[in-house]
């Protein structure tokens, strides 16, 4: 039995493919979900850069925001988490930290060349876990 599920998303369609069927676990298991995004970690001089990841920052704990206020008004206990650095890294890291007990996100189901290309965090988060995953493809168009 679950009682606490990592979620990462990323603000994208995608990512969020995973929702309909967490919510569903979510709500027969009583677990509670811990949301999280993870912005990339620069180290930057430049105003005009600077500006843009505060930006981004302040768009990505709205958005965390806004996903609370929804699974909430679900009927969903839910937390959220805004983490910086490597999305893998900071996604296995907050499972160990929180001691969750599954990690919940979709993948794009590339493979071939186009998953040696872009890398897979799905697929990092898989190998290097030592939580369970449960990963949902999305589906294209």
């Amino acid at each position: 039995m679950y009682q606490s599920i990592l979620v990462p998303l990323d603000g994208s369609v995608t990512a969020e493919a995973i929702l309909p069927e967490i919510e569903t676990l979510a709500k027969g298991m009583g677990a509670r979900l811990v949301v999280t995004r993870v912005c990339p970690s620069i180290k930057v001089s430049e105003p005009m850069v600077s500006e843009a990841l505060t930006s981004t920052s302040e768009h990505a704990e709205q958005y965390l925001a806004e996903m609370k206020f929804t699974l909430n008004g679900k009927g969903i206990d839910t937390e959220t988490h805004l983490c910086y650095g490597d999305a893998a890294y900071e996604i296995i890291d907050l499972s160990n930290r929180l001691d969750v007990d599954l990690i919940a996100m979709s993948t794009h189901g590339r493979s071939g060349i186009g998953r040696w290309l872009l890398g897979s965090i799905a697929e990092k988060v898989v190998r290097h876990s030592t939580r369970p995953v449960l990963l949902v493809r999305a589906k294209e168009g």
